[in-house]
């Protein structure tokens, strides 16, 4: 089985991420499963909705790319998922996303979920994402730390950093978890990549969760179960498939980039 993982960063500014997400991802991964990790140039420096839809633009394109390519599974490796509707529109292979399979696992875990994001400008998109999903009941609280997306990869592979970092996650944690929230969610890859390094991580009782491994367990599952059952994405409403000419004319006029 193979499946590309799409990070926002890219190599350039982010070995030490890469290699650390590789590393663990080697560590996740079935016997017989290569996850290749693929980046996006400019990658996610700034926090704010733009960056995401122009990321998003790229990651789709990059999915047809790993369609026709003999890739099993696509994943999003981003948080906030931008273009994910519209991306399994495009495709046939199972496209598992980041952010929507660890709200979905963390409704197993608990009750009531918190995100704590990077950057107080995601907070409003998280909202958006979190309706999007149906999940308004689960999904209790969102707070933002203060970092742009290039700063908290400074963390990786920097024990007093991550420290730091953690830190600052558990501030914005413990009101949330006074409130009822029972389950955590850093809202983001390189949070998660770097919390991972945390055994049982928890705020109180509460655990934080590692999304990371939840969306590589899901792809492969998602893989499986189409090779078992024949069970793939529908093909309604949102999913509706572009025709083929459609696509074609997204991938070959790519302006703004």
């Amino acid at each position: 089985m193979k499946i590309w993982y799409q990070s926002y960063v890219d190599y350039e500014n982010g070995a030490a991420y890469w290699d650390a997400l590789k590393a663990h991802l080697d560590d996740i991964v079935d016997e017989g499963t290569e996850v290749h990790v693929k980046g996006i140039t400019p990658f996610d420096s700034y926090a704010h909705p733009v960056v995401e839809w122009r990321c998003a633009r790229e990651m789709m394109a990059q999915a047809v790319q790993a369609e026709r390519e003999g890739y099993d599974a696509f994943i999003v490796g981003h948080f906030q998922d931008s273009g994910l509707y519209e991306v399994r529109s495009m495709v046939d292979i199972p496209v598992i996303a980041l952010g929507e399979a660890s709200m979905l696992h963390a409704c197993q875990l608990g009750q009531h979920i918190g995100l704590i994001t990077i950057n107080p400008r995601f907070v409003a998109g998280h909202k958006h994402q979190i309706r999007k999903y149906g999940l308004e009941q689960r999904v209790t609280g969102v707070h933002g730390m203060t970092f742009e997306p290039g700063q908290i990869l400074s963390a990786i592979g920097d024990e007093t950093r991550l420290h730091e970092v953690a830190a600052l996650f558990e501030e914005q944690a413990k009101p949330l978890v006074a409130d009822g929230v029972d389950i955590l969610i850093p809202a983001g890859g390189i949070p998660m990549l770097l919390f991972s390094q945390i055994h049982d991580h928890r705020v109180g009782d509460a655990p934080v969760i590692n999304g990371i491994p939840i969306a590589v367990k899901s792809a492969e599952m998602a893989v499986k179960l189409h090779q078992l059952t024949g069970l793939g994405v529908s093909r309604t409403s949102d999913y509706v498939k572009a025709p083929p000419e459609v696509i074609e004319e997204f991938l070959n006029h790519p302006k703004g980039l």
